[in-house]
């Protein structure tokens, strides 16, 4: 029975410093905001993983709950912190986050964005199928955003017409 459990293992810990940092997530998020766990950037995306790492190596090795609930303390504050300052400073924020590229004008796919942003034209294909769309004739846009989704715009009652403000500050070329 040794081989599924060592009964030297704190399992009782582990148990309890699950509880824990669980917890301490949910009270941090709630202070910080859900801001903190959304896809809106590169350093949202590393942030994310980064919690994740240290909630892993806090249940699993000797990093005590302490300093893990520094840590993914430190992290959520940066993650404010970079998110205040980007609205103080746009120029940080044009070197954080990606702006959103056009893949398809209307019904003309976009080769040179395809080509920049390594899609290929099968993956977009697979998308507009996702989005139920029939006929490219019904595509108005397809834009990659900057968290790496891929948004397809398009319509199926002729009469409606794209709200140009949906694409404010995507890209046109890359």
């Amino acid at each position: 029975m040794e081989w599924i459990y060592d009964f030297k293992d704190p399992i009782w810990e582990t148990i309890v410093g699950s509880f824990l940092i669980f917890i301490i997530v949910i009270v941090l998020t709630r202070m910080i905001g859900l801001r903190s766990f959304a896809k809106f950037t590169a350093y949202d995306f590393a942030f994310t993983v980064a919690i994740g790492s240290i909630i892993s190596s806090t249940l699993t090795s000797s990093t005590s709950i302490a300093h893990g609930s520094v840590a993914i303390a430190s992290l959520l504050v940066l993650t404010f912190t970079f998110s205040y300052l980007q609205r103080l400073f746009p120029t940080l924020k044009s070197v954080i986050s990606n702006k959103p590229l056009l893949l398809m004008d209307g019904n003309s796919i976009l080769d040179d964005n395809l080509k920049y942003a390594r899609i290929e034209k099968t993956q977009l294909i697979a998308k507009l199928r996702e989005a139920n769309v029939l006929d490219f004739s019904q595509v108005e846009a397809v834009v990659l955003e900057s968290t790496g989704d891929i948004s397809v715009l398009h319509k199926s009652d002729s009469e409606i017409q794209l709200n140009k403000d949906l694409l404010e500050g995507v890209r046109q070329t890359p």
